[in-house]
């Protein structure tokens, strides 16, 4: 068997074949959120000076928002849907068509609005860091009161971002119906981190928050002492904790799993926490231990930064195959799980990397 054959058959893993029930839903994870179109300049040597212009020695776009996370949980191999606006715009129809028809990523509870410029970040990466600048305007409501997004279709999961004081009703609406509930939260600009104005949280099995949030929110001076903490209010908690890896609390078995991070040629960190929580979606739906859940979503997170940009550097299973056939020695033993998921082979994977522009012209 050939290489480019091993590449293809790791493109096609299902982690969830093994359980997959044709009862169940078609639909693996439902999300919604702001789809920005993301310009990404790399190659910078330091952060851009007031009246200066810096040249980039690298630049790229792809879709962004909550893009990363659906294209990350797609390129797993998750049947996932997106409700999400779209500006009638070209950077819309580029977004649109990127995660459909490049991602396979259902987009029927989406729409197109006439007249509604698409949302654009400018990003600049530099000495492992990042700057964003935004733009854009609130999408106006559906002329009718149609399903988006108030009506979720049934899924296996759903992943959801917290926001102080802000409760989202499809996401109680999901987990009524069945879905699992995953969360990460943003900064909180309040200054308050009141864990109980996470409104939402209560419906929750996971709860994936980074170390400064979560100690934050359960005043707390230690990583591991907040995921505890936040374990009495949530199934499942789980701090990253960037270079020295993550820490987990299962509140209902009281189970508790470290793992170290790996050490990786940093580029971008854009998008690595939205691989993350789709690396431990992943692990959860396909009901493994919880260290192994840790060590996957570690390891995707750990690939994505060594690529620019946020949705097109969410490593798919070829990416971790690669990985897998040259992993150092050290490493066999944490990530054997892995041997049944990917055939045995070596080769270099092939990679989707950001391109310059919006979409080049054909001739005929």
């Amino acid at each position: 068997m050939t290489s480019r054959d091993l590449d293809s058959r790791a493109a096609a893993v299902d982690p969830l074949g093994p359980v997959r029930d044709p009862q169940e839903p078609g639909c693996d994870v439902f999300l919604t959120g702001t789809v920005f179109l993301d310009i990404i300049f790399t190659g910078l040597d330091s952060a851009p000076v007031r009246g200066t212009e810096s040249w980039a020695r690298g630049m790229g776009s792809s879709p962004g928002g909550v893009a990363n996370m659906a294209t990350a949980l797609a390129r797993l191999g998750l049947r996932t849907s997106l409700a999400a606006a779209f500006g009638d715009d070209h950077y819309g129809e580029y977004c649109w068509d990127a995660l459909e028809q490049g991602e396979g990523i259902d987009l029927s509870m989406s729409r197109t609005i006439p007249g509604w410029h698409s949302p654009v970040t400018v990003s600049m990466a530099y000495e492992g860091e990042r700057t964003m600048v935004s733009h854009g305007h609130e999408a106006p409501p559906p002329a009718d009161a149609g399903p988006f997004p108030h009506c979720p279709p049934r899924a296996r999961a759903a992943v959801a971002a917290l926001g102080a004081g802000r409760g989202e009703e499809w996401i109680g609406e999901a987990a009524r119906h069945g879905s699992r509930i995953f969360a990460d939260v943003g900064w909180d600009d309040s200054g308050r981190w009141d864990l109980g104005a996470l409104a939402d949280l209560e419906h929750c099995e996971a709860f994936l928050p980074n170390a400064g949030e979560a100690m934050r929110y359960t005043r707390t001076d230690c990583p591991r002492a907040a995921a505890r903490a936040l374990a009495e209010k949530v199934p499942i908690a789980v701090v990253t904790m960037g270079a020295e890896g993550s820490y987990a609390v299962d509140g209902r078995t009281g189970e508790t799993a470290q793992v170290p991070g790996i050490t990786v040629d940093e580029l971008d960190p854009t998008g690595a926490g939205d691989v993350y929580v789709a690396g431990f979606v992943t692990g959860t739906l396909a009901g493994w231990p919880l260290a192994d859940r840790l060590a996957f979503a570690g390891l995707t997170a750990a690939l994505s930064v060594q690529e620019f940009g946020g949705s097109l550097s969410a490593p798919g299973w070829p990416e971790v195959a690669h990985w897998w056939r040259t992993a150092p020695h050290a490493l066999r033993g944490r990530y054997g799980f892995l041997d049944d998921l990917i055939p045995p082979g070596s080769g270099p994977a092939a990679r989707r990397r950001a391109v310059p522009t919006i979409g080049f012209r054909h001739s005929a």
